[in-house]
């Protein structure tokens, strides 16, 4: 029994295909950088984040005294509490350090609450500004 030429490289074919299914899919495979359960939880750990600053300033914001200094200076506070959810990361990062340190300094006796005032009517202006920037 001959084999042609044709034959020969039907063969071959045969062969190169089965080497090729016999591979492991994933042998080629280059390694990413970040893998992508590596990316779900950065994703998680910043959104986890941002809700809590944001919990934060709503916080520090829905405190019957700051409602009454927000209301003595003309400002809606429903409208700053809302406006807070659109801030930046950066401009909400900047803005629960300082509720977080009010509060504390507060808490310790270090400023009055006429201070504390201020800083809360200080902060609802700058998310207001903000706000109104971006739109």
């Amino acid at each position: 029994m001959s084999f042609g030429p044709w034959q020969s490289i039907r063969s071959l074919i045969a062969y190169v295909f089965t080497i090729f299914f016999l591979i492991p899919s994933g042998a080629f495979a280059q390694d990413h950088v970040v893998s992508p359960s590596d990316l779900r939880k950065q994703v998680v750990e910043t959104t986890q984040t941002r809700q809590h600053q944001v919990e934060t300033l709503q916080q520090f914001l829905s405190t019957p005294a700051a409602e009454k200094a927000l209301k003595s200076a003309n400002v809606d506070p429903k409208q700053v509490t809302t406006a807070v959810a659109t801030l930046s990361d950066e401009d909400l990062v900047q803005l629960s350090n300082r509720a977080e340190k009010a509060q504390a300094d507060f808490a310790a006796g270090n400023i009055s609450d006429r201070d504390l005032l201020l800083i809360l009517v200080a902060v609802a202006v700058i998310i207001l500004i903000v706000v109104a920037v971006r739109n």
